[in-house]
């Protein structure tokens, strides 16, 4: 049998059984935390917090890999004068291909 619940005066739903909402008993549940467990780094020391790990790492020049999407690789052909000295390259090979020179 279906059981109606009455949401406002006058208008009625079917009752539903709803999963509980996950809450911790925790005060801050998503608050995470700096701690690690001692890891050497390249300078030879242990670290137990990331923040000071990061710190060094990116201060030695390195990088830290993980699941991160890495930034865009910037490419020499993408600036203006290179984009515009290979059209005038191709419209020079253009041009003489028209005009009846074939390389050997």
């Amino acid at each position: 049998m279906v059981e109606l619940v009455e949401v406002e005066r006058g208008r009625w739903r079917v009752k539903r059984n709803s999963a509980p909402v996950a809450r911790s008993a925790l005060p801050c549940p998503h608050v995470i935390s700096d701690e690690i467990p001692p890891t050497e780094h390249v300078d030879g020391r242990h670290y137990t917090s990331k923040a000071a790990f990061r710190a060094i790492t990116r201060a030695q020049g390195l990088t830290e890999v993980g699941n991160d999407k890495a930034p865009p690789k910037w490419r020499a052909t993408d600036t203006k004068t290179v984009k515009a000295a290979r059209r005038a390259a191709l419209k020079t090979a253009t041009e003489k291909y028209r005009a009846g020179h074939r390389p050997r």
